[in-house]
């Protein structure tokens, strides 16, 4: 009969923090949700510093391609291959356009 009591004047002590504690995180909750909305929605400046420095990489990594491709048709129009020389005309023209976009 004393362990009841001692549990039922010691159960409301202990409830109390759990009651504070999530009485605690109803009231933080739309703050924290309104905190990561804006976060999620907004690009830090070195977010925005990374992102610009990928795009860069690829762009150059396009442009590598495409000048090895129009290399490549240039050597065969050099021997002869009309197709060649009209494919490394259209190449040439995708880097040009390459270089517009990057700029």
């Amino acid at each position: 009969m004393k362990a009841v009591v001692a549990v039922a004047l010691i159960a409301p002590l202990a409830l109390t923090g759990c009651v504070a504690s999530a009485v605690g995180s109803i009231v933080t909750a739309p703050v924290k949700i309104v905190s990561k909305g804006v976060d999620l929605a907004t690009t830090s400046q070195s977010e925005a510093d990374e992102n610009r420095g990928r795009a860069m990489r690829k762009a150059e990594e396009r442009l590598g391609k495409l000048q090895r491709q129009r290399d490549k048709a240039l050597r065969k129009c050099d021997d002869g291959d009309d197709e060649a020389c009209e494919l490394a005309r259209d190449i040439q023209g995708q880097i040009d356009e390459e270089r517009e976009r990057v700029m």
